[in-house]
């Protein structure tokens, strides 16, 4: 056989094999979009890109979670006195360990995460969508009213399944409050599920749903309202591009979905991390009784104490949220 032959099957083979793998990589990619496309897959999808976006938006945000609880839990029963700051906060955290105590409960946070914003975003776009095809049959578009009740409801059914991991993350920051001989010393969060389980039954794993829930409705609401309201305003009053408004609007929603939220975020802490005491009582009776008793011995100014560090929580958590859901979306589209 001549050396031009054999130069002319080398080439015929890898042209064949470089044509084989083109083949086969379209086919994998191919395989990989139609899974991605599957009615199981697209049901599913909302739910790991919200639990996926929520778990990095925590992962960020868990040092300001930490020290906001802290915050809340300084002074309890005590009228006077001196005031918390985040800084002071940070300065005994720091005093008393290593950096990475800031970020003690973060594998709580993100159970919390992987169950309520899981929950929360797919809902949410599971009933949107819902919505879009009923309007989409009327010739009408989804309104305003609609989309509040779909992040409403979203809202409180996330937050009612998300309570136990919610319930251990109280838990473990604010186990280091306590004096050394009474702390828990949690390992993960299911050391501290299964403590919590043990020494006070299932049913406590749900203690301050009714705060937990009624914060979660509180802030989707300060969220969904304010932002679409001060989008439409910047849009008709301002020159500013698209993203401007968008991040302008993003910032006024949080400080209402903050404010209107706090309050119930303060009495959810308070209610999650009490535990009976030598009578076998425990402090608060239930959400009404915790917001009597906070303003009766400690001032209604109390349920705001740490507005800014729960704001910086609230506002960055959400928009990293979004920003991680909608490049996820675009990925899986």
């Amino acid at each position: 056989m001549s050396s031009n032959t054999l130069k002319q099957a080398a080439e015929a083979a890898r042209t064949k094999s470089s044509t084989m793998g083109k083949q086969g990589s379209e086919t994998v990619a191919a395989v990989g979009t139609d899974f991605l496309h599957t009615p199981v897959m697209r049901a599913a999808l909302p739910f790991v890109n919200g639990g996926l976006s929520g778990m990095v938006a925590t992962t960020v945000i868990q040092p300001v979670d930490m020290i906001k609880v802290r915050l809340q839990l300084a002074g309890e029963g005590i009228a006077s006195g001196p005031k918390p700051t985040p800084l002071s906060v940070t300065r005994d955290i720091l005093a008393q360990g290593k950096v990475l105590d800031l970020y003690t409960g973060l594998s709580a946070g993100l159970l919390r995460q992987a169950v309520y914003t899981t929950a929360r975003l797919g809902f949410f776009d599971t009933f949107m969508k819902s919505l879009a095809v009923r309007a989409n049959e009327k010739g009408s578009q989804v309104s305003f009213v609609e989309r509040a009740s779909a992040g409403l409801a979203a809202g409180g059914i996330a937050a009612f399944v998300g309570n136990p991991a919610d319930l251990a993350l109280i838990r473990m920051q604010s186990d280091g409050l306590k004096p050394v001989a009474e702390r828990q010393n949690y390992k993960s969060v299911v050391d501290a599920l299964s403590s919590i389980v043990r020494s006070e039954g299932a049913t406590a794993l749900w203690a301050g749903a009714a705060p937990t829930v009624a914060r979660a409705m509180a802030l989707n609401l300060g969220q969904l309202a304010f932002f679409s309201e001060a989008k439409a305003q910047l849009r008709t009053r301002t020159t500013w591009s698209s993203q401007s408004q968008t991040l302008t609007a993003s910032a006024i929603a949080g400080f209402f979905a903050s404010f209107l939220s706090l309050p119930f975020d303060f009495v959810k802490t308070r209610l999650q991390k009490q535990q009976r005491g030598p009578d076998g009582k425990l402090p608060y009776k239930s959400m009404t009784d915790c917001f009597v008793k906070v303003a009766r011995q400690e001032g209604l100014t109390r349920f705001y104490r740490g507005f800014g560090t729960y704001y910086v929580r609230i506002a960055p958590h959400a928009m990293v949220t979004l920003i991680v859901v909608d490049y996820l979306g675009w990925l899986t589209r």
